[in-house]
């Protein structure tokens, strides 16, 4: 599916992932579109949607976050090629 943006939040655990997308729902009209877990249990968190619905989702979450945030950013409209590694991502 194509998005106006990504977001993607880094956090440490899956509960935290959790909170975390949840947080980012509850937030702004963003799909979840997958999560890759990295050495460490670090999860990276990918959200879609339009650019303002990400950006607002994501600040949320650098805001008042439950939990410590890595890192965090919005990618607007996406090339092709990073469109195609979150879909690697998600077809793990």
């Amino acid at each position: 599916m194509a998005y106006g943006a990504y977001g993607l939040v880094e956090v440490l655990g899956d509960a935290n992932a959790v909170l975390v997308t949840d947080r980012m729902l509850k937030t702004a009209d963003v799909e979840y579109v997958t999560k890759d877990t990295k050495c460490g249990g670090h999860v990276l968190i990918f959200m879609g949607g339009s650019i303002s619905a990400v950006s607002a989702a994501v600040e949320s979450v650098r805001e008042d976050s439950p939990c410590k945030v890595f890192q965090s950013a919005v990618i607007s409209n996406p090339s092709q090629e990073m469109v195609n590694i979150v879909e690697m991502f998600r077809n793990r």
